[in-house]
């Protein structure tokens, strides 16, 4: 009879719950535990197509990157206090590590919990498109990339345009990371990506294909270089690049903020401030020939020829607008006679937002991070603040504690913007930072500062603007008695290997060797294991609980070390104990229900304890 179930030890198989899901749509479709296919395309009837000949887009190296995608993680995110701000306090979260593997770690945690995502890939420009070079065993190879193993040639690889796979290989890097930010969103969430024009087409039909092209919300021009570039060698300046939005579910954007200004009153209305607009309509007299007639003041009898694309509104309408006074006649016969629109009219505060951002320029995103780092130029082109701004007002409420999620996230621009404007206007957004500890030059200014790596300028970053914060005084929700303090700090984790043991086949497949593995396996802890670290994994991958867990020690238990471990946003909660062997009178204490889970090591547990233990509360063991 089985003691206990075993906790996770990796993140979600993509596989089985992507079949869990087709199971639920069609459960026609499944036998036996396999899909099966032709009672499938039945049930689907004309919707499959079975053409030799279809629209598809593919690329070299695409089934490999779904491989990928479907290898669950062996790999944990360790707490590192020490490099953290407000730990016990903060709901910010900042990630160091190869992001598809931490995707993969946050996916059981975050499915479907962020509002909006904003990504700033590498653009594939030949220099610039880092990645880890061994698809097979991806921990293994970001372990030995960033030096946390021993190895001969730790080596990030370039993509240079020689290659003769130079978009299929960015396509590969990207395709299983969109699929998961996919997951990550809530149904009303939005992915904001920016890109320029190497990859720009690609990432539209790779988008297209992971979001569906029906959930395309619009591509943004932003103008982002303020001088012509007079070295260009083909003669043109490229000053733009795009930022492609994309939702999932019925999210939309809010829009630009009407200006209330442009209201007023000068003839006292009693219907209070209105502002004059356009009366002249969209349609030719051929297309819309009730619209096209001669317009006259009955005040003066003056009479206004009508425009060539005649009125916004027909006679009857307009007669109505007439009597109630909400035309304004122009003096004079040439003039235009408009509408009166009344503030208090106004069925929303936002209007449309121009695809076209002419907002800031490059340069100002360089001279605010020399600014934090005392004059020092610690990293090029990072995005400029007030344009990060842009996409977290337009995806993200002021409240509501609404995450946003970067997982290239680079010296952290985002971070700032949502810190700045928490403060702005006394919101609760939560930020997700995410970035590869890809290393910094040799003798650069970054390197001088003592950052090694830019994911150690991403966090300096933050740990300055927190304190420039704190310098200038409290915000807005510091003047509201009741409101959720705001938030100054952020947690910092790292992507290492997993505090349980990885199964690792003898070398030369020696009986001897096999015996040894297994021995090692009688407690699948490996040697230098900390209850922290432990308990942050089994949080993660078992309970799906968020970063921001709580993490107690009960002290009122005597006889063993027993934690509390709290998720804030689920309102749930299990309890852990990691000693080799834990105390009958203990569990009568905690009072365990039925519904109450309880993680303790295989080892610490006898038949009978585990037995009566499983029948009184749920039952996992390490």
């Amino acid at each position: 009879m089985s003691k206990a179930e075993r906790v996770a030890r990796t993140s979600p198989d993509l596989i089985t719950e992507q079949i869990e899901g087709l199971r639920a749509a069609f459960p026609e479709a499944l036998s036996e535990g396999r899909v099966d296919w032709e009672r499938l395309r039945a049930t689907l009837g004309e919707i499959v197509d079975e053409r030799p000949e279809r629209y598809s887009f593919t690329w070299a190296g695409k089934q490999d990157s779904i491989r990928l995608l479907q290898t669950p993680s062996r790999a944990t995110l360790v707490p590192c206090p020490e490099e953290s701000v407000n730990w016990d306090t903060t709901q910010h979260l900042f990630v160091e590590g190869e992001n598809l593997e931490v995707l993969k770690l946050l996916y059981r945690a975050y499915f479907g919990r962020v509002k909006m995502i904003y990504i700033d890939p590498p653009y594939n420009t030949g220099n610039d498109f880092v990645y880890p070079d061994n698809y097979a065993d991806p921990l293994d190879t970001y372990l030995r990339l960033t030096g946390q193993k021993d190895a001969e040639g730790n080596l990030l690889t370039s993509n240079p345009q020689t290659s003769g796979r130079y978009h299929s290989a960015w396509l590969s890097m990207m395709y299983p990371r969109l699929f998961l930010a996919r997951q990550l969103l809530r149904e009303d969430g939005a992915i904001f990506v920016s890109i320029d024009d190497n990859e720009v087409h690609n990432l539209r039909m790779l988008m297209n294909e992971v979001f569906g092209e029906e959930s395309f919300i619009c591509s943004f021009i932003w103008k982002r270089r303020q001088q012509v570039d007079s070295r260009a060698k083909t003669g043109v300046s490229v000053d733009h690049e795009y930022m492609l939005v994309y939702r999932r579910g019925e999210a939309r954007l809010r829009g630009r903020e009407k200006d209330p200004s442009r209201y007023s009153n000068p003839d006292s209305d009693p219907r209070g401030p209105w502002a004059s607009d356009n009366l002249v309509g969209l349609a030719t007299k051929d297309q819309r020939p009730n619209l096209h007639y001669d317009l006259v003041d009955p005040g003066r009898g003056t009479a206004y020829p009508c425009p060539e694309t005649g009125w916004r509104y027909g006679r009857d309408t307009m007669a109505r607008l007439i009597a109630d006074g909400r035309i304004i006649w122009p003096p004079e016969p040439t003039g235009r006679p408009r509408l009166k629109r009344y503030l208090n009219e106004l069925a929303d505060e936002f209007t449309g937002l121009s695809s076209v951002l002419n907002t800031v320029y490059n340069t100002q995103g360089t001279r605010e991070l020399m600014e934090l780092f005392g004059g020092k130029e610690v990293m090029d082109f990072p995005k400029p603040v007030e344009y990060m701004k842009m996409p977290v007002r337009q995806g993200m409420a002021s409240d509501g504690h609404e995450i946003v999620l970067d997982f290239f996230a680079g010296s952290c621009p985002l971070a700032q913007a949502v810190l700045e404007l928490n403060r702005e206007d006394g919101g609760s957004r939560r930020y997700i930072m995410v970035q590869l500890p890809e290393p910094t030059p040799e003798g650069s200014p970054a390197r001088d500062l003592g950052l090694a790596t830019v994911a150690d300028i991403g966090k300096e970053r933050i740990r300055r603007v927190i304190a420039r914060l704190n310098d200038a005084g409290g915000g807005q929700k510091s003047l509201n008695q009741g409101a959720t303090p705001e938030d100054l700090g952020f947690r910092v984790f790292r992507l290492t290997e997993s505090s349980f043991r990885q199964w690792s086949p003898p070398e030369g497949g020696e009986p001897e060797g096999y015996a040894e593995q297994m021995g090692m396996f009688e407690d699948p802890l490996i040697d230098n294991w900390t209850a922290e670290r432990v308990i942050h994994e089994v949080a993660l991958k078992e309970a799906g609980f968020g970063l921001n867990c709580r993490i107690e020690r009960l002290s009122s238990v005597a006889g063993n070390t027993v934690w509390l471990v709290t998720d804030p946003d689920r309102e749930q909660a299990f309890r852990v104990c990691l000693d080799e062997k834990v105390d009958s009178e203990v569990i009568r204490t905690l009072g365990l229900g039925k519904d109450d889970l309880f993680i303790c090591r295989d080892v610490a547990l006898d038949d009978d304890l585990a037995a009566n233990l499983a029948l009184q509360c749920r039952l996992k063991t390490v």
